[in-house]
């Protein structure tokens, strides 16, 4: 079944936040977030063995996939996350669990009908 243009638009423009998301320290970063609210780099490398510098490198891969941004406060950034961002990427979530559903009712109404 080929997919729509709106679709693909959808999965196009979700792929970089999935990517991501994939590496375990963007995502601490991102837990550390929602957690604590906007965070300077200083902050967010409190109590991790990560360096400044590499957390940084995160933050910009997240900032680019959209997830987060930065505002200068005094000679720090503060970063905090884009709740947008993140509700576009749980809707599209929402619409695959929802088409796993579907797909399942229609398997278990196939499996059902067998039986009988």
């Amino acid at each position: 079944m080929p997919r729509s243009r709106t679709a693909r638009a959808r999965l196009a423009d979700a792929a970089p936040v999935f990517a991501a998301l994939g590496d375990p320290v963007r995502l601490q970063i991102v837990s550390r977030l929602c957690q604590g609210g906007p965070l300077s780099i200083v902050r967010l490398t409190d109590g991790s063995r990560i360096s400044r510098q590499a957390i940084s490198k995160h933050l910009n891969a997240l900032s680019e996939a959209g997830l987060v941004r930065s505002e200068r406060s005094g000679r720090e950034r503060v970063w905090q996350l884009q709740p947008r961002r993140l509700a576009q990427v749980r809707r599209y979530l929402d619409q695959i669990s929802a088409q796993w559903d579907d797909a399942l009712d229609r398997l278990r109404m196939l499996v059902e009908q067998d039986e009988e």
